[in-house]
């Protein structure tokens, strides 16, 4: 049976990732970058499609697992009834090959261990050619290769690379997992103990970089962490979550590649990281974007590859069953092809944002945002997918109108108050359009609510961030009836759904079905702040903590109904705005600043 979501956590070097369960398990591992495949675990749990597992051969009474400070260095306890032992697990910095650190340390008594490595390429698909070379074990399959040093004796067993052993108090067992292309020189064997401190002290630097020092700043801070290790190092683009395919209902159909870099939700993780004092972050994101979309305004995407790659099919692994059941498993997102007007704004608003912190924004990253605004002067007019992505027609979302107004609103401040180069009348003109088109169209006066899009009656999460974005102030009394009808009509057990989709799939093209979505939640939290209620704030963010694992990690949604995080993991949106409400509701805490709006109220 598979772990559950809470059960893992993740380890990773900002080139890739790996997940390890509560158990002593390793269920998915990528490659070097994020898209290019899976070592092992294409399914969580399923060790037909690879698996590493370290545990003790009998039964475990007891598991505790915590991160060292400031570090993505995870310590996982195990206790027998004969002892117990610590495994170590992390991917260390270093540079040439990426691998994962494993470090069996007993801690009481002995323990009697054995090791299971299940390695598979492609997904589960291709098993790879395994020999012994001077004491090493080496994989081969295609362009991969993996190289696996300890001093425990291992051996073949159905497809399998197996060991057993013992470990006793004071002792250590030390396994070392390396990646390499298979044309590649073999690295060096490296001393587990070295990498481990290397490790620790990088990510302690890092962290301690953090300036936030408000409430709730363990969690703020293993959220800024989590962040950076869903960077790509080498180019600065940012990835949604490590994970494709894990269902936002079990059984279900929902099941997407995450993997990517969304431009919303990279530029709503460099807010949250500029906001806690990540500048160098906020510049090499910059630096990504403007080589990612160089090129054609119209033809922006929505998201690319971590270095920028445009083509990004999605297809059907017929060949895996999916997570508990929940097919298709895809690869590939074909949302990429989509009009998304929304992410004109969110760029032109994290770039100002970015301006404003301190980074350092050159006339050509400028010269981009006005090609953005060229092209967005008449295209905001059109319909589109919107920013949950719907497969089913498009339509004018409102959301995706007032980030058209953001994106003109922030060329406005950037001419005015920054002394860029650029027509502020012209585009103050049509931000006060757009403006007046959504309070007309966008508004239902019957029932004292914006809709999802024009001529609907449908609510949407998304309308919680009009005050949050400055479009209206948060006492207006239309954003007010927005707020109660979502709490009234979008909510489950409190918690806030995304949209309320049917068994029809006329809202978005598929069938009804998914969790409800933490951000959306948190943005919930956020708005009743800016009310002044408070209260029901800080209640809600802290139900939503309580929804993290035992890590501090979060998923994309949370089934209300069987008590469990879905989607997929660990998820940069949610981290974002779990850092953000914290911010703003720590703001609120005697003594503190009021928390303002991202931009100025019309």
């Amino acid at each position: 049976m598979a772990l559950r979501l809470e059960d893992y956590a993740m380890i990773g070097d900002t080139h890739t990732g790996a997940l390890v369960g509560n158990d002593g398990s390793i269920d998915w591992l990528c490659l070097p970058r994020f898209d290019s495949g899976a070592v092992f675990g294409a399914l969580l749990g399923n060790e037909s499609n690879g698996r590493w597992q370290l545990a003790p051969l009998g039964g475990v009474r007891r598991v505790q697992r915590r991160y060292r400070a400031g570090t993505l260095v995870l310590d996982t306890e195990l206790e027998t009834d004969t002892g117990a032992v610590r495994i170590t697990d992390f991917m260390p910095h270093r540079d040439g090959h990426a691998g994962v650190v494993r470090i069996v340390e007993g801690v009481a008594g002995h323990v009697s261990m054995g090791m299971r490595l299940v390695m598979r390429f492609d997904y589960g698909r291709t098993v790879p050619w395994v020999r012994r070379l001077d004491g090493r074990l080496i994989a081969v399959a295609g362009p991969d290769a993996l190289v696996l040093d300890t001093p425990v004796a291992t051996n073949g067993e159905d497809h399998a690379t197996v060991a057993r052993f013992t470990v006793s108090a004071g002792e250590q067992v030390p396994f070392v997992l390396s990646w390499l292309p298979s044309t590649g020189k073999l690295p060096d064997p490296a001393e587990a103990r070295r990498l481990l401190e290397a490790t620790e002290a990088w990510w302690q630097a890092w962290s301690a970089r953090c300036t936030y020092r408000g409430e709730w700043r363990d969690a703020v801070s293993r959220s800024c962490a989590t962040l950076k290790a869903l960077t790509y190092g080498p180019t600065g683009g940012i990835v949604a979550a490590l994970t494709t395919s894990v269902p936002e209902r079990l059984g279900g159909v929902r099941n997407w590649d995450y993997r990517y870099v969304w431009l919303r939700d990279a530029t709503l993780t460099l807010h949250a990281l500029l906001a806690t004092g990540y500048v160098d972050e906020a510049q090499a994101w910059r630096d990504w974007l403007v080589r990612a979309v160089a090129g054609d305004p119209a033809q922006l995407q929505i998201m690319y590859g971590v270095e920028g790659e445009r083509r990004l099919p999605e297809i059907e692994l017929d060949w895996l069953s999916g997570y508990e059941g929940s097919r298709p498993v895809r690869v590939g997102n074909a949302a990429v092809d989509q009009l998304q007007l929304d992410v004109y704004g969110e760029v032109m608003d994290v770039l100002h944002l970015a301006c404003l912190s301190g980074c350092d924004l050159d006339s050509h990253a400028w010269e981009i945002q006005r090609a953005f605004l060229d092209f967005l002067e008449s295209a905001w007019q059109a319909p589109d997918e919107g920013i949950w992505e719907v497969r089913g027609p498009r339509r004018h979302f409102a959301h995706s109108k007032v980030m058209a107004w953001v994106a003109f609103d922030r060329a406005v401040k950037a001419v005015e108050g920054l002394g860029r180069p650029g027509p502020s009348s012209r585009w103050r003109r049509l931000r006060d359009a757009i403006h007046d088109e959504v309070c007309r169209e966008a508004f239902d006066p019957e029932r004292g609510t914006f809709t999802q899009s024009y001529g609907s009656r449908a609510l949407d999460a998304s309308l919680l961030l009009l005050p949050l974005v400055g479009f209206l102030p948060p006492q207006d009394p239309r954003v007010v009836g927005t707020v109660e009808a979502i709490e009234r009509e979008l909510c489950e057990d409190g918690l806030v759904l995304r949209y309320n989709s049917d068994e029809r799939g006329d809202v978005d093209g598929l069938p009804a079905g998914e969790g409800a979505f933490l951000a959306c939640s948190f943005w919930l939290a956020d708005v009743q702040c800016a009310l002044g209620r408070t209260r029901d704030a800080r209640a809600l963010f802290e139900r939503l903590l309580g929804l993290a694992n035992d890590v501090g990690l979060l998923s994309e949604e949370y089934d209300v109904e069987h008590r469990h995080l879905v989607g997929n993991f660990p998820q940069a949106f949610s981290h974002v705005a779990l850092i953000d409400t914290a911010r703003r509701l720590s703001a609120t805490a005697p003594g503190r600043a009021t928390s303002t709006p991202r931009g100025s109220s019309r």
